[in-house]
Formats: C-alpha cells, structure tokens, sequence
C-alpha cells in the first residue's frame, strides 16, 4: 500500500477524531504514527540525537535545513512532542491532508502575498497563546539541491522572537540521499535527527533579529556537518 494511501487513511481518521478534541493533539499523535509507518514501510532507520537537551514538558519552535520531502515523517517521527508546521498555503487545499492539517492547527503562509503572510504570523502567535505547542519551520524556504544550507529567511524566527519562544536548531542527515529526485523508490539510506542546544528569545533584541537568525542557521551548519557523537 503507497504513501498516498496511508495518507488517507490516516487523514480521515484523524478528521473524525478532530471533531472531538479541538487542540489538535489526537491529529499529532496521528502524525507521529503516519510518519513512522512511512519510514519503515520504505525500510528506512532513524535515530535521534540530543533529547536529552529539551524540556519533555516544553514547547519548541524547531529550525530545521530541508532537503527532500522525507524530513516531514522524520521530524514528527522522532520529536515526541505535539508539532504544527508553517506550510505554503497551497497545501492548505489539498483534499485530506490539507484538511487534516488545518483540523490539526497547522498554519499556513501565501509566500507570494507579503502582506498576508504578515496577517498570518499574527494570527498565528495568537493561536499560540490560546493552545500552546511546538511548531517545526524550514527557514530555508526551498529544498537545498546539493546538501548546502541555504540563507534563512525571517519570518518563522521573527515570530519565535515575537512569542519568547526558545528555538532549537535541527539538522537533518540523509534525507536527500534516500529520496533523490527522478528515483521512484527510496533508497535504504539511515537518516539522523540532531537536535541542538535550545536559544532562549526572551531576552534577544528585535533590533538585533538579523544577527539572530545567523545565529540560528550557524548552528543548524554546524550540527549537520559536525562528526557524529553519542547523544
């Protein structure tokens, strides 16, 4: 049975199950789970590094490099916390999955409307303040074609620093090997989640913000690059 199959599957399970708990925490579970069964259904092995760092209890905005549309299962497989993406908002209208995701409390962004996509970040901190939960953002704002990180764009991490959030930068290993463009079947590449230290907002300047979202993506460079450790 294919991804696209599953995804139904899920996706309505968790529609129906959304009609009874508005947090949108049942449709995280359901993520967690789709997003496992994902990675093993495609023989793929992953592994976590650096848990230990966060606060079982807390809530995150995650700032992940993105290389291939496997880091979507690999981030909700191997972060144990209730997680909503920033999403262009043509998904927002695919049936299913886009429902799902609004059910879910996801948020989504018109890339090409400055002026919305400002409205939706508000929107989005209010959001936050009602039902509190981790969001994972991609401040690249593409797929990186050769491994490379990309610049990272603002407005995720302007958002962070807006909320007080921590941000935790995330690299991502592998996923670009596993899923290559033009293959039609996954390659059994392992894959790895690293997780570094969290970056409190709190106290950070907004006039300082460029320098923060440097910040950010020197350390995402860094744990991608860096020698493997034992978590």
């Amino acid at each position: 049975m294919n991804v696209a199959i599953w995804t139904i599957i899920f996706g309505s399970v968790g529609l129906v199950g959304s009609l009874f708990e508005w947090r949108g925490k049942f449709l995280g579970w359901i993520a967690r789970i789709w997003s496992k069964l994902i990675l093993k259904i495609g023989g793929i092995k992953f592994s976590v590094q650096g848990l230990k760092k966060l606060d079982s209890n807390g809530h995150y905005i995650f700032a992940s490099n993105h290389e291939s549309a496997l880091d979507i299962p690999l981030v909700f497989a191997g972060l144990p916390y209730h997680i909503v993406s920033i999403s262009k908002i043509e998904l927002k209208y695919i049936p299913i999955f886009g429902w799902a995701m609004m059910a879910g409390g996801h948020f989504f962004v018109d890339r090409q409307n400055h002026k919305k996509a400002i409205q939706s970040l508000d929107r989005a901190k209010k959001s936050m303040i009602k039902n509190p939960r981790s969001i994972i953002i991609y401040p690249e704002g593409t797929r990186s074609s050769d491994g490379s990180i990309l610049p990272f764009k603002k407005g995720g991490l302007i958002m962070a620093l807006k909320m007080g959030l921590p941000v935790v930068p995330i690299a991502i290993i592998g996923t670009r090997e596993s899923m290559q463009k033009k293959r039609l079947s996954l390659k059994k590449q392992p894959l790895e989640l690293r997780i570094g230290e969290p970056i409190k907002t709190s106290k950070i300047d907004y006039n300082k913000r460029n320098e923060f979202v440097n910040q950010v993506r020197n350390a995402v460079v860094t744990l991608k690059f860096e020698q493997r450790i034992n978590a």
